[in-house]
């Protein structure tokens, strides 16, 4: 791979999520500075994103003599599965959507400009977009709860589920609400990127393959996140998320071998307690 290496923690959620999740193991922080090593990341880069993960409790730490593992906190493992679910149940095309709009509603006081920011940024994150300056819209049921009660914001958010009236232009809402092209151009840019190891030719080398297929899921996953999964049947019809998924299944299963071959050589693990 020739483009930028994703950032240290995206990578780091993948490579949790294909050698920790569900394994019930920890891992030593020298395997895990290697195969990052072997994805393009330094060491003083991944130490630092380790230590700063696990003061925001994403990461246990454990001591065995004296090295360091590292495993999964209950935080953590909601975010993996819910990344797993993403990758491969929900898939990023939405096809069974069956006309459910959650609508947010919000009012709040001039001076908290931060707090205006920090759920904007959350129900962005969440699927949503701006209807209007303060009603938000996502695609199907979406529960809120947790991104309003993090944030202390209950009293000031209203949400509803609605389904459009008769006769409205939901294509054209979605093109005014959403950024579309933005949305295109990142799967895209992902299967262009990756559709040259689909083909099955030369096999990588297995440490190779591991690395590739780190920075994969890791990118793939960055995609898939932004991505508010509008219902496709009012998506224009060259949308291009079903090319990209197609190409970021191939490749892992290409890789997927190798992969696993180097994971067991180079990675030390312990069981979790």
């Amino acid at each position: 791979m020739t483009g930028p290496v994703p950032r240290p923690q995206s990578l780091l959620l993948s490579f949790l999520g294909d050698e920790v999740l569900g394994r019930g193991v920890c891992v030593y922080t020298g395997s895990v500075i290697e195969v990052f090593r072997r994805a393009g990341v330094g060491e003083q880069a991944t130490r630092s994103m380790l230590s700063r993960l696990a003061g925001r409790g994403l990461l246990s730490r454990r001591r065995a003599g004296r090295r360091t593992y590292i495993g999964l906190t209950s935080r953590s493992e909601a975010i993996l599965r819910d990344g797993e679910r993403r990758i491969w149940k929900t898939g990023a095309v939405n096809r069974d959507w069956d006309g459910t709009w959650t609508l947010l509603g919000f009012s709040l006081p001039e001076s908290w400009q931060r707090q205006r920011h920090d759920l904007r940024s959350q129900l962005t994150w969440a699927g949503f977009g701006a209807l209007f300056s303060g009603l938000w819209i996502a695609p199907g049921e979406v529960d809120v709860s947790e991104i309003v009660g993090e944030l202390g914001l209950a009293a000031h958010v209203k949400v509803f589920r609605a389904h459009a009236d008769t006769g409205m232009d939901i294509a054209e809402m979605i093109d005014e609400t959403w950024d579309l092209p933005r949305l295109a151009a990142h799967y895209r840019e992902f299967d262009e990127a990756w559709r040259p190891y689909s083909s099955g030719g030369t096999q990588p080398a297995a440490e190779e393959a591991l690395a590739l297929r780190l920075r994969l899921t890791a990118e793939w996953l960055q995609v898939i996140r932004a991505d508010p999964r509008l219902p496709v049947q009012h998506l224009p019809a060259d949308w291009p998320a079903a090319h990209a998924e197609k190409t970021f299944r191939a490749v892992h299963a290409h890789l997927e071998a190798p992969a696993r071959d180097a994971a067991r050589r180079l990675i030390e693990t312990l069981p979790a307690t």
